[in-house]
């Protein structure tokens, strides 16, 4: 079946799995199924040319070969500039969104020093930010993720942002451009950075955050599991230090990170 058309008729990744392995078809996904015969292949790309706006499916050499291993992954990949990124090892950063001057601090610590290592995060608020912000100061690769497709944006205070990676480093979502915002999307943006990163390093989070979710999603994929330390004072550390205690790797400088990558 064709890809492209399957993803504007709005199939997931679960429904294409579903489909490879001849499972149950459900009403809902056999209406998706007869509705990819009525769109217009040619239409598509010509609008997708115009907005600058390029894709992938899970077949293409330039897929990041770690994804492609997970459960649920994306059969197809929008993306606005460099691709050849995505052939690089990724480090997922992750945290709180009302993280601390301390992640900014410990990231302009860590990540310059990290050598032939691309930077994956998702384009929030907070450490997100803080992250693709030093990733591109310091000339390094960075990989936002969109949880949405690419003619939405959010939040307002990453737009800036967005747009220089999109000329110089890469943006990727699974969700066709005119794809809004849904909550449950978030979540599934956050296994792509699991997925696509051979480690996922969590800056700030209290004891019950999704960036711990997103931690947990690695480790299950059998990634590296990476935490800052913090003050035992501070709720935004609470998360991080009691993952620290279950197992997770303590971060303390690059050479933590680079030993894995090496």
């Amino acid at each position: 079946m064709d890809l492209l058309l399957m993803s504007f008729a709005g199939v997931t990744a679960k429904e294409y799995l579903t489909i490879q392995q001849q499972g149950n078809i459900t009403p809902s996904l056999y209406a998706k199924i007869q509705r990819t015969k009525t769109l217009n292949r040619h239409d598509i790309i010509r609008r997708l040319d115009q907005d600058n706006i390029g894709y992938i499916t899970y077949e293409h050499e330039l897929y990041p070969p770690l994804l492609k291993e997970i459960y649920d992954f994306p059969y197809i990949l929008y993306y606005r500039g460099n691709l050849s990124i995505l052939s690089e090892k990724m480090l997922g950063v992750v945290g709180s969104r009302k993280a601390s001057g301390y992640t900014k601090k410990a990231l302009e610590k860590i990540l310059p020093e990290l050598d032939n290592i691309a930077v994956v995060s998702g384009l929030a608020y907070g450490a997100d930010e803080a992250a693709h912000r030093i990733a591109v100061e310091h000339n390094m690769k960075t990989i936002g993720v969109l949880a949405f497709g690419h003619h939405t944006h959010y939040p307002k205070t990453t737009a800036d942002i967005r747009r220089q990676m999109e000329q110089d480093h890469i943006t990727i979502s699974e969700y066709p451009p005119d794809t809004p915002i849904n909550k449950w999307q978030f979540v599934a943006r956050n296994r792509i950075i699991a997925g696509a990163a051979q480690g996922v390093l969590v800056t700030e989070a209290e004891e019950k955050s999704g960036s711990l979710i997103t931690l947990e999603m690695a480790l299950d994929e059998n990634r590296n599991g990476y935490c800052l330390p913090g003050n035992i004072t501070s709720p935004l550390s609470a998360g991080t230090n009691l993952r620290i205690q279950e197992g997770a790797s303590a971060v303390t400088a690059a050479s933590d990170i680079q030993a894995d990558f090496s």
